[in-house]
């Protein structure tokens, strides 16, 4: 039922994937809608969707949703919406997030620390020598990880709590006018027609 009527080649996919057609000003508008739209208080969504984008800054690349959801899970947030916020790391992103932490990481270790790291970093030097470049990553993915979280939770609790308020609001005028009044959050009773 809500399948392609012709499927996309493998190309075509790809291209959807690099570039989409709607453009990605109307992917973020989406992503925006679903996550003020999700079920749970704003302390939840946004508690959620920190943890989600503050895990993306971490080198535990494969473990990103697992740890996301598990860290929301402990502190209340909303698994989907932690979910959704582990999008902040991706294809695109990832390289400037993976040389920011390295480099902050190696700042924070000393300077002979940093000196022990060639300039161009391949994946057979990242083999050879996996604590050279994961300790100062992790190191400083962590102090990324706890500012973006900060910044993600205050930003996304306020339009969340702006979004359900005016909501709320909106239900409550077409309420009025269609001449319905509820006494009380739930409840069935006191229906006036």
């Amino acid at each position: 039922m809500f399948r392609r009527r012709k499927n996309m080649t493998a190309l075509q996919r790809t291209r959807e994937f690099v570039w989409p057609r709607m453009g990605w000003l109307r992917v973020g508008t989406y992503i925006r809608h679903r996550v003020v739209r999700l079920p749970g208080s704003p302390y939840s969504i946004a508690a959620g969707l920190a943890c989600g984008a503050a895990v993306s800054f971490t080198p535990f690349i494969g473990l990103h949703f697992v740890l996301a959801a598990v860290i929301a899970w402990l502190i209340g947030g909303n698994l989907i919406a932690s979910a959704i916020g582990t999008a902040v790391g991706n294809p695109w992103t990832f390289p400037f997030v993976w040389w920011g932490t390295l480099r902050l990481g190696e700042l924070i270790l000393g300077s002979s620390r940093a000196t022990s790291i060639p300039e161009r970093i391949s994946l057979q030097y990242i083999f050879d020598h996996p604590w050279a470049v994961f300790l100062p990553m992790t190191i400083g993915g962590m102090l990324v990880a706890a500012a973006v979280w900060i910044v993600v939770y205050f930003s996304t609790s306020y339009f969340v709590e702006k979004y359900q308020r005016l909501r709320a609001e909106r239900l409550r005028r077409r309420r009025d006018e269609a001449g319905t009044v509820v006494t009380g959050p739930g409840s069935g009773e006191g229906l006036v027609p």
